[in-house]
């Protein structure tokens, strides 16, 4: 068995997030978990065992934040990995966007990527090193209509992570980003694509037919947060099944 990591995943209760719960937790790892969804974190780390912990969080609320990562650090040891996964897509017409559901916006997807990062450091500076991995999106890349602030937001991601493994590599930390195409997670199906003919017309512009799953970005975390990828850092990886 690979020696156990203290890994912290933010929005880790429901679809991508619990897979890396999930996937942290098959690898032996110590997983605390941070998430509003208070139901679905305590029956997930419930299933998975006294390893992983859930800490109940608004990442909104940056005083939380700050203290669930701290808390995480002293109950199960100094974080040797942070996985920035939170994020809301919510869809605005660009016209009627108020300055209130920006400011939303940018702080559900954004906001919490760089004051987590900032809240971890001493914790990965303690352990002499470690990864942190970000989750952009396909979507500041292709463009998304009808998604004008999650693709901004998810782009200054990618910037967060070029600047921050520049300034954070000396120490031994690396930072990397996944720019996943769409997952069909429950909430993806319920909300945006609840038909096959909706479906079918995001596989037509992929390489690979197949849909991803929240499992395919599970792995690339693993792989991003360790030692088959110590000579990466600075990168976004696009796990998108070849999607233009």
């Amino acid at each position: 068995m690979p020696e156990p990591r203290n890994v912290i995943i933010t929005g880790g209760a429901t679809g991508i997030g619990a897979a890396m719960v999930r996937a942290f937790a098959a690898r032996g790892d110590r997983v605390s978990f941070l998430d509003v969804d208070a139901a679905a974190g305590t029956a997930l780390a419930a299933e998975l065992g006294e390893r992983i912990t859930f800490l109940e969080c608004d990442l909104l609320d940056l005083a939380a934040l700050r203290a669930a990562i701290e808390e995480a650090g002293r109950s199960q040891g100094n974080a040797h990995v942070l996985v920035n996964s939170a994020a809301r897509d919510h869809r605005q017409e660009f016209e009627q966007v108020t300055a209130d559901e920006y400011a939303w916006m940018m702080d559900v997807n954004f906001r919490h990527v760089f004051f987590a990062s900032q809240a971890v450091l001493p914790q990965l500076r303690a352990n002499g090193g470690g990864a942190i991995v970000n989750m952009s999106s396909m979507v500041w890349i292709n463009g998304g209509p009808d998604l004008p602030i999650y693709a901004a937001a998810k782009a200054a991601i990618v910037g967060l992570t070029n600047s921050l493994a520049r300034k954070l590599g000396p120490l031994n930390i690396r930072v990397n980003a996944i720019a996943p195409g769409l997952v069909l997670t429950d909430r993806q199906r319920a909300l945006w694509f609840p038909t096959e003919e909706k479906i079918s017309a995001i596989r037509a512009r992929q390489a690979i037919p197949r849909m991803l799953t929240p499992d395919d970005i599970a792995r690339a975390v693993l792989f991003l947060s360790g030692e088959d990828s110590l000579g990466i850092t600075g990168h976004c990886l696009a796990v998108n099944a070849g999607l233009r």
